[in-house]
């Protein structure tokens, strides 16, 4: 079993900042490509930022200079600093991440966390 664990989500006025953690526990070989997701209420899943193991990144249009994906391949974790959240940022945050274990390869969803940000 691989298992991806969130936390850092809450409430913040616009503005302010979060620091979203993601770290993937269980018989982990390798993990390739980590990234966040968001779902607004009544929109579909999206994609927010991605990063390599070599740590090429890619973000959405919309986060782009106010967003930063990190990973620490030593701990198996992924990092998303968001800072001057906007309202339209609130969403459950999702991490992703494609791993591969003595098993094959998976890919893997945390449980979310929820960002709130008020005007």
């Amino acid at each position: 079993q691989v298992h991806l664990v969130e936390s850092g989500g809450g409430l913040v006025q616009a503005g302010g900042s979060l620091r979203l953690s993601c770290a993937a526990s269980g018989l982990i070989l390798n993990i390739n490509v980590m990234g966040w997701y968001r779902q607004a209420p009544g929109k579909q899943r999206e994609l927010v930022a991605a990063i390599t193991s070599g740590g090429i990144t890619n973000y959405a249009d919309s986060v782009k200079g106010r967003f930063t994906i990190s990973r620490d391949n030593a701990k198996n974790t992924v990092y998303l600093q968001m800072n001057s959240l906007k309202p339209e940022d609130t969403a459950v945050y999702y991490c992703n991440a494609d791993i591969v274990t003595i098993k094959g390869y998976l890919e893997v969803w945390g449980q979310g966390t929820l960002v709130t940000v008020s005007s």
